[in-house]
């Protein structure tokens, strides 16, 4: 841990999350559903997309651009899709309602793909696969932004960086537990960079005038993994997810209709996979376990003392923060305290 930063233990943080959105005007019920997500992933190591995202949560509130209050809806519907209205609600809440209808779904059809139109920042995306591989089900969750994302070959952003997380479930093994960004890293991550006052690496992010900058403040694009790969998968999950729903959010602002804004309106899939509509459940959890286990016996190449499987640092930093609480720069605690003498809420103990 570093010096500039302090432990708080996971229940008070969470305790001070949920009031601090109740005080927002959200129901304690949907209050406890985005406290849950936020602290997990502070617990996995994903900070992020942790309770940094509370000032500007409150923000977004204040603007109108999220709604603590929400008329979700469904407005489509066969046996194995759905789509929901979120009319700006808090993501986690959501997203949450939408993965529990593609299990149920998966449950009777096999498959389970739900579209959500007009929500708001959703937090870390492996919260919701991850739902469907407790559930013994293979989960996957994307989302689409309108742009952040310099697209290959261009200086200034056009694409979403589009996180994808998938789950599958074992049965030695927890999960594996794909959650990554099409970018290079992900955009929380220059929120954070902020808050503990340190540089990015060169090759994260673009500045305004198109030129790969280390300062976090400075950054205007993000720059995608693998170059064309990164780029190519952004622009994909586009077409099967916003374009399918006729919500397009990267094409106004590529056509000059709308005005590229810092606002987090996006649109997701979730999706459950019914494994038993396939195969034998519990032939396919010990087949991942083979996985696991042989991936992590090969040998190491040079530099590396073990081979991890996806998911498996953010476990052991799960296991680590839960026992001994979770590590909060000193700029996450300055902004988290405005908030809360806002709302007079106690700050946790400790902070």
């Amino acid at each position: 841990m570093a010096q500039n930063e302090v432990r708080v233990g996971r229940e008070q943080l969470k305790d001070f999350t949920r009031e601090v959105f109740i005080r927002t005007g959200m129901p304690a019920r949907d209050a406890e559903t985005e406290a849950t997500v936020l602290v997990w992933a502070n617990l996995r190591g994903v900070d992020s997309h942790g309770v940094l995202r509370i000032p500007f949560y409150v923000e977004e509130v204040d603007g109108g651009y999220m709604n603590p209050k929400p008329n979700i809806q469904v407005v489509q519907e066969t046996a194995a899709t759905m789509v929901i209205e979120a009319d700006l609600a808090f993501g986690p809440v959501v997203t949450t309602f939408a993965m529990d209808q593609a299990i149920g779904k998966a449950k009777e059809a096999g498959i389970g793909w739900v579209f959500i139109r007009n929500t708001s920042h959703q937090g870390a995306m492996g919260y919701y696969s991850l739902m469907a591989a407790e559930k013994g089900m293979a989960g996957i969750a994307f989302v689409c932004t309108p742009p952040g994302m310099a697209p290959h070959g261009a200086r200034v952003a056009g694409v979403d960086n589009s996180p994808i997380t998938i789950a599958a479930p074992a049965k030695r093994h927890r999960p594996l537990l794909l959650d990554m960004a099409t970018s290079v890293a992900a955009g929380g991550k220059i929120d954070l960079a902020i808050d503990k006052g340190i540089p990015i690496p060169e090759g994260w992010a673009l500045d305004k005038e198109g030129k790969v900058t280390t300062d976090p403040r400075q950054v205007a694009a993000l720059l995608p993994f693998g170059g064309p790969k990164g780029s190519g998968l952004a622009i994909m999950l586009e077409c099967l997810s916003s374009l399918i729903i006729n919500k397009p959010l990267l094409e106004p602002v590529l056509l000059g209709k709308e005005k590229q804004h810092g606002h987090q309106t996006q649109n997701s899939v979730v999706a459950a996979i019914n494994i038993g509509a396939f195969t034998d459940v519990d032939g396919y959890r010990e087949h991942i376990d083979n996985l696991i286990d042989g991936l992590k016996a090969l040998p190491k190449a040079g530099g590396f003392s073990e081979i991890f499987v996806p998911g498996e640092p953010e476990n052991r930093t799960y296991d680590d923060r839960f026992r001994n609480g979770i590590p909060l720069p000193e700029g996450t605690v300055s902004r988290l305290r405005t908030v809360a003498e806002r709302f007079k809420v106690k700050m946790p103990s400790g902070l």
